[in-house]
Order: C-alpha cells, then sequence, then structure tokens
C-alpha cells in the first residue's frame, strides 16, 4: 500500500484504479485492432507502403480535432469523456467487422482515440496531486505497455488463427472499456462555461499552443515526447517489413511479438523513472534518449531473433525511462497555464504531426524502394542525433537562466 504524504492525494484510490482499468482494455483494443486491420489489408491485398497510410488517417484526426478535445476535455467530467470516447471506438471496430471500409473504420476509432487521450491524462492531475503524479504517469504508462504488449501479441496471433476472432475481440475490449468508465467518479468541470463556436475554441486552442511552446520547461517536453512517439509508431510499421527480410519470417505473430518486447521494457522503465526521476531531475531522461537511436541502428542489423527480442526489450526500458519523466513535466505546467486537458491536447498535436510527418516519410522511403534494414539505421541515427541536439539545447538554457 502506498502511504501518501499529509495533504496529498492517495495514488491508488477507487476512482485512479478505474481510469487504468478503462485505459487497459481501450489500449489493448487500439493495438489488438492495428495488427487485426493489417491482417485484413494484407487479405485485401492492399500494397505494402499503405500500411504506414492507415496509421495515418489515424494520426490525421488528432491534428484535425486538436483545437477541440482539450476543451471538451475540460468542460465536462472527465471520465464521461473518456466513456463516449470508447463508445466510438467500438463503434469503430463494429464497422471494420462487418466488412466495412478499414479506412473508415479505423479513421473512427481514430476521433475516438483524439477525445480519449487529453481526458485520461488530464484526469491523473484530478486523481493525484503533485506528490504521486509522476507515480501516476508512471503506472498509466504501464498499463498502456501492458495493454500493448498483450494486444498486440493477441490481435497478431488470432488474426493468423481466425481473422473475424481477432475484430470481436476487440470489440469486446472496447465494450468492457465503457463499462470500466461508468466506475470513474463524476468528477466537477475542470473549466466549463467556455464558448463553444469553432472559431473561438480555434483562437483558444491556439493561444494555448502560444502559452506552452513560450515557456521553456514545456516546449522541451512538447518536442521531446513528439520525437518520441513518432519515432515509436514508425518503428512499429518498420518491424513489419523487417522481419521477413532480416529473419525470415512471413507471419502476422513475430511482428506483434517484437513489438510486444518494447512493451515489456517500457513497463520497466517507467517504473525506474518513477523511482528515480522527479520533476525536479527531469533532465535525467535525456541520456536514454540518446542510447534509443543507437539501440536501433543496432538492432536494425541483427539477423537472428533472440539478439532482436534483447535489443527491443532494451530500446523499450530506455523510452519508458525517457517519456515518463516529460509527461509528468507537461501535465503539471499544463495544469497551472493552460489546464491539463488544453496542454494534452496541445501535446497531441505536436505528437501526432510528429507521427505523421515520420510515417509519411518512412512510406515514400518504402514505395521507391529503400531496404528495410538500411531505413532502420539511418531512422536510428537521426533519433539519437534529434535527441543529442535536444538535449543540448536544455543544458544552455539552464545555463542561461542560472547566468542571468
Amino acid at each position: 500500500m502506498n502511504s501518501p504524504t499529509a495533504g496529498s492525494k492517495p495514488l491508488l484510490s477507487k476512482g485512479m484504479m478505474a481510469v487504468i482499468a478503462a485505459q487497459f482494455l481501450s489500449a489493448f483494443g487500439d493495438n489488438a485492432l492495428l495488427f487485426a486491420t493489417l491482417a485484413v489489408l494484407k487479405q485485401l491485398v492492399y500494397p505494402d507502403w499503405s500500411q504506414p497510410i492507415l496509421q495515418m488517417v489515424f494520426v490525421a484526426t488528432y491534428i484535425v480535432l486538436a483545437p477541440f478535445v482539450g476543451q471538451v476535455a475540460d468542460s465536462f467530467a472527465k471520465g464521461r469523456v473518456m466513456m463516449f470516447a470508447n463508445g466510438l471506438k467500438l463503434l469503430g471496430a463494429l464497422t471494420i467487422c462487418v466488412g466495412l471500409d478499414p479506412f473508415l473504420g479505423y479513421g473512427l476509432v481514430g476521433i475516438g482515440a483524439a477525445a480519449y487521450s487529453p481526458a485520461k491524462y488530464g484526469i491523473l492531475g484530478e486523481l493525484t496531486d503533485g506528490e504521486t503524479l509522476v507515480k501516476a504517469n508512471g503506472l498509466m504508462e504501464s498499463s498502456t505497455i501492458a495493454a500493448i504488449l498483450l494486444g498486440s501479441v493477441a490481435g497478431g496471433y488470432l488474426a493468423d488463427l481466425n481473422l473475424t476472432s481477432a475484430l470481436l475481440a476487440c470489440v469486446v475490449a472496447y465494450a468492457l472499456a465503457v463499462v470500466a468508465n461508468l466506475m470513474i467518479p463524476k468528477l466537477a468541470a475542470a473549466r466549463s462555461g467556455q464558448s463553444w463556436r469553432p472559431a473561438a475554441m480555434s483562437a483558444s486552442f491556439f493561444r494555448a499552443c502560444r502559452v506552452l511552446w513560450r515557456d521553456g520547461e514545456t516546449r522541451f517536453s512538447l518536442v521531446g515526447t513528439s520525437l518520441f512517439w513518432g519515432a515509436g509508431v514508425t518503428l512499429r510499421f518498420l518491424l513489419v517489413l523487417w522481419v521477413p527480410v532480416a529473419l525470415g519470417i512471413a507471419d502476422n505473430k513475430t511482428p506483434t511479438m517484437l513489438n510486444a518486447m518494447v512493451a515489456v521494457g517500457i513497463v520497466f522503465g517507467a517504473a525506474a523513472a518513477a523511482k528515480l526521476v522527479t520533476l525536479k531531475t527531469v533532465g535525467r531522461c535525456m541520456p536514454a534518449g540518446v542510447l534509443i537511436g543507437v539501440a536501433v541502428v543496432a538492432f536494425s542489423l541483427q539477423h537472428t531473433a533472440l539478439n532482436a527480442y534483447v535489443l527491443l526489450a532494451i530500446i523499450g526500458i530506455l523510452g519508458g525511462f525517457f517519456v515518463v519523466p516529460l509527461n509528468a513535466l507537461l501535465q503539471m505546467r499544463g495544469k497551472q497555464t493552460v489546464g491539463a486537458g488544453n496542454a494534452i491536447a496541445v501535446q497531441n498535436l505536436g505528437e501526432n504531426t510528429a507521427m505523421l510527418v515520420m510515417l509519411g516519410l518512412y512510406s515514400l522511403a518504402i514505395k521507391l524502394g529503400a531496404p528495410p534494414v538500411a531505413t532502420g539505421v539511418g531512422f536510428g541515427a537521426l533519433f539519437a542525433l534529434a535527441i543529442a541536439v535536444l538535449w543540448g539545447w536544455q543544458l544552455a538554457q539552464k545555463r542561461k537562466a542560472v547566468a542571468s
């Protein structure tokens, strides 16, 4: 049991456990559905370069809806927003399950996910406080990654056995997530009474963008998390093409198992960050970010499954240690300035823009015939360089602040 300090909110409250359960089920559905839908594209003989396009449709919903979803999360009880968002995911999964266009169904899931994200992260600051917020983020990330682990494996494994069963499993997961959302206490809206005119909402969102991007700490967090998640989603699709070339395996299950190793690593990395990093020592996570890129280069050159599994687990550990403190920093600063929901919506815009750009470049490289191994090496090297530059910039900002 946790023993919170005087005046702090307990970490493992009933509301928090309901949030974690809902997040696990929702993320399980997201990851199982991705690999099940990729199997649908394979069955329908779509070209290889269309696979990242599927994720780009998903990502585009975050970008288009970014000016609105933060206000939605802050204007209503966040648990109810999460329930509505999971209902949209359920509708999208049913669309694919009954044989309608997979891009349409996955787009509906993307709309649900875009609405869900500011609420699920924003509610952490309402159920906990500064004393336990990093730990709450570690718990959320661990739950999410456990769901990625199990959902990815289940999606790939069931797709190899029976594609309809894989899709039905996603429908059930989303339905259970809706039920779990009902267990979250109905908290007061963080910022009710705001204008619902699209022009006013957009203006409010872009004001929040300016506030967060002008603040050195939140800008540092936004750039770091955007690079991380853009790289992470690109690596996921790279694995789908890398496995047949490097390991000579052509099933749906192996790429999901390799993705699962990243998930296992992130659980341990997030736990380590919760113990070793505080909001005052966020800079400790930066060496891990540089090493992610180095490990991706080493992984891309492997030709044995054992080495690939080990290196992906290491990448996951480094990733969890890198991203959890940056998330907590943004939530804390965002809650103090523009509202937690708006802060997460701004973060989603940055992260999904990075995903869209990286996936677009990856899809173009594959369409032009770039080998998966060479693509992985270049991708890892560029990521390590980008994080090193960000780290240097952060250190320079600190020195400047001390000098002044």
